[in-house]
């Protein structure tokens, strides 16, 4: 194994553990590895099935990581005003109380937006909740992914 292999291999398990901890793009990195070592191997090796289908898991990923809370939202039934309101707060309020923050911010957010509208705790309530999970769900999937392009990884070029 050359040092691409490695640098690529350190991407990939970063890249895991980015999916979970804040301001680390964890699907972003896992991607880049993929990249990285296919392009030191003049993008012969793992092969194009195997390559697509890294990337593949990795744009789901990076979707999943920057748009769950919108989507959650708007699945809950909040409106799209609100969904994007809600990603905007969140998104600031990562910065400032970190992952926590990120969920109080798009909560909130959709809670508040939606009382205002429709002054109904208990619809809110169930709107924010959704949403909430779903911010919360995402985490879970990305790990699963940035985890299956790692296996998958590892499972093409060592094998």
């Amino acid at each position: 194994m050359d040092l691409f292999f490695w640098v690529a291999l350190a991407l990939l398990v970063v890249g895991v553990v980015g999916s979970v901890l804040p301001f680390l793009p964890g699907a972003i990195l896992s991607v880049v590895g993929v990249l990285v070592y296919w392009w030191s191997t003049g993008f012969s090796d793992p092969g194009l099935l195997w390559v697509f289908s890294l990337l593949l898991a990795g744009v789901v990923a990076i979707v999943t990581d920057y748009g769950a809370g919108v989507i959650a939202a708007r699945v809950g039934g909040a409106s799209t005003r609100t969904s994007i309101l809600a990603g905007a707060v969140g998104f600031v309020l990562l910065f400032v109380l970190g992952p926590i923050g990120l969920v109080l911010g798009v909560a909130g957010t959709v809670f508040v937006v939606e009382y205002l509208e429709h002054e109904d705790v208990e619809e809110s309530g169930r709107r924010a909740l959704y949403t909430t999970i779903g911010v919360l769900a995402s985490s879970v999937v990305q790990v699963l992914l940035t985890l299956s392009m790692l296996v998958g990884f590892v499972i093409a070029v060592v094998l």
